[in-house]
């Protein structure tokens, strides 16, 4: 793993102090060693974390008037190398930083459309002059702009390019109101006016001459369900989805340093686990965190089951107070963004730890995206089901009816109140509103909110900004539409808390279940196929029943990494809570209402939630829009 910093700009060339300051910014994405490229108009500096041909992949790398810096992995570069070598190239290295160099080479920018991998580009054309950046389908990788008229700058990180004194720190207004609603940024944006991110499954070229920024989606999955395979069972499907995941975790194992797993006790990340394991030199390293309060914040015995079940080695790391009251802080620099989940803090601890024994980690992010694993999707068919029986029609082809969907409405006992709150508008309201109430977290802030940003959420435009990416996929299901917007809005979200925890420690975050042919394979299954019985991620349990135990399968508590900060918050982290919230700057933001925070302290729900959300919020004005400098 790796970090970049760009500079492109109408005539000079840049400033090499600059491009070392921004550089420096990313010491801990790229440990190993750093290069620049200094040349008219163009500027490149990369900080690497060596995993692939630990001597022969530094970069900026040059050949044939094209240099290329790159962070990430192409898991497929050994089939792409002997295409290349078949089609006449000569390779002086064995990375797979050579061989998306020449990958660009032979195909242009059409070459990303066949990389299996994680990755941010930025590769400068001398024969077209032009600059190319570029990111993976998924976003797992981050790549930022931002556009000065002069100068583009680029950064695998947001910090990077505020060590620029041009780039002001702002905040976007209706980023904000997003992230109040969502709980993540919609359309590009970051909470950083001016500042966006390169959107994944897309390239863009830079005219050197005049800065013109020219931008093309390269992949999108098709849900139309136009590419699944005639009258396949539940069954067949299970089958090609193991072998297609099993196939991404052996590319992914690829790697000449060790290679660990997390491991929650989810199905996901144990099923990663069980075939990494089975391919593994000797016990597979796996790595798992739980806290002391309680089996509410403790999954260790599930991760333990699938430890033996596999033969790996488990690591447990024993979460308390202090370690949190001592990270957020840290985190809050880190991230760049707030990020609205708790489960950052103890992925940090984890990831602390693996990095003393591994230097690249599987993990299971992306399953509950792809294969219908939250209540909101179970909650969503449902709708539609209850929509065609009222109509009098017949479910439509590959849907799920009422009767099929009976044996899971168990599950939905403890969501009751999002029910509630879902169907308050109307069951038949637009499918965009729909869904939006179901993710909308706006309620969970608004009580804490000052009465001036209570206010300006009723009146914002979350709700068009929301529609304009969930209709995207117009002949889709509105299950597969759900989906659609996950993956789309919501998982490079996700993705950022992976890559930022991880590489806080130099440790390489991999995750095998992104894959293209694989999101691709199951976006055109059947809805009543991915749901098989009626039950979140059925699909998925089929594929990995002959890997796991059948505890794990059995399982309907999903936990996700939950933080005790209700009890926290009211013990010895009383005073650090208060000191950040109601302080006399966090008075004078203006974006909370300090009575309604103290209540909250004293008395947030089991999870805390809400009280996550303003720490992240208040921490991030302080740590990156408060200061003058990083």
């Amino acid at each position: 793993m790796c970090g970049l910093v760009g500079l492109f700009q109408r005539s000079g060339v840049p400033e090499a102090r600059l491009l070392a300051r921004m550089g420096a910014t990313l010491a801990h994405r790229g440990p190993d060693g750093e290069g620049t490229y200094l040349t008219e108009g163009v500027g490149l500096h990369h900080r690497r974390l060596a995993i692939i041909d630990l001597e022969g992949g530094r970069q900026p790398m040059t050949a044939d008037g094209v240099t290329l810096a790159f962070n990430g992995e192409i898991y497929n570069y050994v089939e792409l190398r002997d295409t290349l070598c078949r089609l006449g190239h000569q390779f002086a290295t064995q990375s797979d930083t050579e061989v998306l160099l020449r990958m660009y080479l032979q195909y242009g920018t059409d070459c990303f459309a066949r990389l299996d991998g994680m990755f941010a580009v930025l590769l400068h054309d001398t024969r077209r002059r032009v600059a190319i950046a570029a990111r993976d389908p998924f976003g797992i990788k981050p790549l930022y702009w931002w556009s000065g008229g002069d100068r583009l700058s680029y950064a695998s990180e947001i910090k990077a390019l505020l060590r620029d004194p041009a780039v002001a720190r702002r905040v976007d207004p209706q980023a904000l109101e997003d992230y109040l609603a969502l709980q993540f940024v919609l359309g590009g944006r970051t909470l950083f006016e001016g500042i966006r991110t390169v959107e994944p499954a897309h390239w863009q070229r830079i005219d050197l001459g005049d800065l013109s920024v020219h931008e093309e989606r390269y992949w999108a999955p098709d849900y139309s369900g136009a590419a699944a395979p005639p009258g396949e069972t539940v069954e067949d499907a299970a089958r090609r989805v193991r072998a297609l995941i099993d196939a991404a975790v052996a590319r992914q194992m690829r790697s000449d340093v060790p290679v660990g797993a997390y491991l929650s006790g989810g199905m996901d990340s144990s099923l990663v686990c069980a075939l990494a394991a089975a391919r593994a030199d000797g016990p597979m390293h796996v790595f798992t965190g739980a806290f002391r309060e309680g089996p509410a914040f403790d999954e260790s015995a599930h991760a333990a089951s699938v430890a033996r079940h596999v033969g790996a080695r488990m690591h447990l790391s024993w979460i308390g107070e202090a370690q949190w009251i001592d990270a957020l802080p840290r985190l809050a620099w880190h991230m760049d963004e707030p990020a609205a989940g708790p489960g950052l803090f103890p992925q940090y601890v984890v990831s602390t730890r693996a990095r003393e024994a591994v230097r690249v980690c599987l993990g299971g992010q992306g399953g509950d995206e792809i294969f219908g694993g939250y209540a909101r999707h179970l909650i969503g068919a449902l709708e539609d089901a209850m929509l065609s029986a009222m109509r009098g029609q017949p479910p439509a082809p590959g849907a799920l009816g009422l009767g099929e969907l009976e044996a899971g409405l168990g599950t939905l006992g403890p969501y009751l109140p999002l029910v509630r709150r879902a169907w308050a508008g109307g069951v038949d309201a637009p499918p965009h509103l729909r869904y939006l109430r179901l993710v909308d977290r706006s309620d969970a802030a608004g009580p804490t909110l000052a009465p001036a940003m209570r206010e300006r959420m009723r009146t914002t435009g979350v709700a068009e900004r929301f529609r304009a990416v969930f209709d995207r996929p117009r002949e889709a299901s509105h299950l597969k539409r759900m989906l659609h917007f996950d993956l789309a809005a919501s998982m490079p979200a996700l993705l950022q808390v992976e890559d930022r925890v991880s590489m806080a420690v130099s440790l390489e975050s991999r995750v095998p279940l992104l894959t293209t042919a694989l999101v691709q394979a199951v976006a055109a299954l059947p809805d009543a196929l991915l749901l098989a019985g009626g039950r979140l991620k059925g699909l998925m349990r089929r594929a990995a029943a002959p890997h796991l135990p059948a505890s794990i399968l059995a399982r309907t508590d999903k936990m996700g990494f939950p933080v005790p900060m209700q009890h926290w918050a009211r013990g010895r982290a009383r005073d650090f809570v208060r000191d950040v919230l109601l302080s006399r700057r966090a008075r004078e933001r203006g974006l909370f209402d300090p009575a309604a925070l103290e209540r909250l302290i004293d008395h947030e729900g089991e999870f805390g939630r809400a009280l996550w959300g303003a720490l992240q919020l208040e921490l991030w004005h302080q740590t990156m829009i408060d200061p003058a400098t990083l």
